[in-house]
């Protein structure tokens, strides 16, 4: 795991019960604004389908780091909090990094002990989401970059 992100799991589940929802709600009051260029773009595509609250997650690879955006409803603060926990402790990591980012995650923040088991499935499902859309960005980008080695090299 990413050390930033192994920092956040270590304070969430060093703390107690009140401290964990107090700091998920520190998380959620954090979350930055969904860049303009990217507003216009919160369409099914980038919708989290598993999360009941409307989250929209975007992914992009800035040469081998992860650079990712995401909006979530003020009104689900939970959801926001998490949503803005994974950009903090994701955002700049490598593709490798976040796919191995365990998928037991909410469970090891002591997030499934505050939360009911509908909303732990919904974080699981947004953690599930940017994994997917981390391996078809890499995946696109190998694509992308041998399509270009094939047309350099053809005679021309």
């Amino acid at each position: 795991m990413p050390t930033a992100l192994d920092t956040i799991v270590a304070d969430l589940s060093g703390c107690d019960r009140q401290e964990r929802i107090d700091l998920l709600l520190d998380f959620a009051r954090s979350l930055p604004p969904l860049p303009e260029r990217l507003a216009a773009h919160k369409d099914a595509s980038h919708r989290v389908e598993e999360c009941q609250s409307p989250v929209y997650l975007f992914v992009q690879l800035d040469g081998d780091r992860v650079s990712l955006h995401a909006d979530a409803p003020i009104e689900a603060p939970t959801v926001r909090g998490f949503v803005s926990l994974l950009l903090e402790g994701l955002s700049g990591a490598t593709v490798e990094e976040i796919l191995q980012v365990p998928g037991d995650l909410v469970e090891r923040c002591g997030l499934a002990e505050i939360l009911g088991m509908l909303r732990v499935r919904g974080l699981s499902g947004v953690l599930r989401r940017l994994k997917g859309e981390v391996t078809r960005e890499a995946i696109a980008r190998a694509r992308s970059t041998a399509d270009h080695t094939t047309t350099a090299l053809l005679p021309g």
